[in-house]
């Protein structure tokens, strides 16, 4: 009877672990790995979200009207998304990257008052995008946009930032550094909090400048972490859609309409919807982003060498 008991003990404690990681497990079937391969089947339809029985099957054919037809307007859509696309990413990364890591460096000596500071850093990333977008179209207003109330103190003519490029993509990048900062800020502050104290002792015995602190000490010591923000950082930027959608409606002419916008109209759009071609181009996409990824984490890890 005590061995019957013990046994159920034994197998109860083993399943126990199991019973709290399966709601994740359902969770992550249902929302992540099940619309990852319904989305490849339906890459490989002409779908009509209006009337799903006209569904024909046209195998890669989607992925060559959006990659190789020149002639079919998906070709369009899909490479100017993509190079506006790229363009966001190369232009936002690095300030997202750079900026927070620079923010928790002077914020890992203290100095005073930096509490307060660093919560005043990390509060826009509370804010939703409507909100960040509308804080934004008032701050970057032509005529009554209080930057260019300030820049005409200095002789600054308006220069409007939502309607004309290069403009309109540095208001981008600026509104999503502002917005997103304090999360990536955050991190580096708890990884810079565990680099041993006696490294930098060391080397102020040896005569090492900031620097050369930062590049042999710092850097290789938050490595992980620094892999981490990195393709995160990269990931939302290739992901991006609520700025320009809503501070440039794509705009002016199309330079800011990201693939995601493309994908969204392509998809659920006006006129006739088709998922077969949208989800193709989102398949393309993720490819994209897990080949950089890789590249980034060799690249990091071989500078941490």
């Amino acid at each position: 009877m005590q061995t019957k008991q013990w046994d159920a003990r034994s197998i109860a404690s083993k399943l126990l672990p199991g019973a709290f990681f399966l709601p994740h497990l359902i969770i992550f079937f249902t929302f992540f790995i099940f619309p990852f391969f319904y989305g490849i089947v339906i890459s490989t339809y002409n779908w009509n979200l209006f009337n799903p029985d006209l569904r024909e099957f046209v195998g890669l054919d989607n992925f060559r009207r959006i990659l190789i037809d020149s002639d079919s307007i998906y070709y369009r859509y899909f490479w100017n998304g993509l190079r506006n696309t790229f363009t966001f990413v190369v232009l936002s990364v690095p300030p997202l990257v750079i900026t927070p890591f620079l923010l928790a460096s002077l914020m890992n000596v203290e100095p005073k008052g930096y509490k307060v500071f660093r919560a005043i850093f990390y509060l826009p990333n509370l804010f939703s995008i409507a909100t960040l977008v509308l804080i934004w179209r008032w701050v970057l207003n032509t005529n009554v946009g209080i930057l260019n109330l300030t820049l005409a103190h200095v002789g600054i003519d308006n220069i409007p930032w939502l309607s004309q490029q290069p403009f309109a993509w540095v208001a981008l990048v600026m509104m999503t550094v502002w917005w997103t900062i304090g999360g990536n800020m955050i991190i580096f502050t708890a990884s810079l909090k565990e680099v041993p104290e006696h490294l930098y002792e060391a080397s102020d015995i040896e005569g090492a400048n900031t620097w050369q602190k930062m590049i042999y000490i710092t850097l290789p010591s938050i490595r992980n972490q620094l892999i981490y923000i990195t393709i995160m950082t990269t990931i939302a930027s290739f992901n991006v859609f609520g700025q320009p959608q809503l501070a440039t409606q794509g705009g002016p002419e199309e330079s800011t309409t990201v693939l995601m916008m493309y994908i969204r109209n392509i998809a659920f759009g006006g006129g006739r919807p088709n998922p077969g071609v949208a989800t193709a181009m989102a398949i393309v996409l993720g490819v994209i982003m897990i080949i950089i990824s890789v590249v980034q984490v060799k690249i990091i890890k071989r500078m941490g060498d």
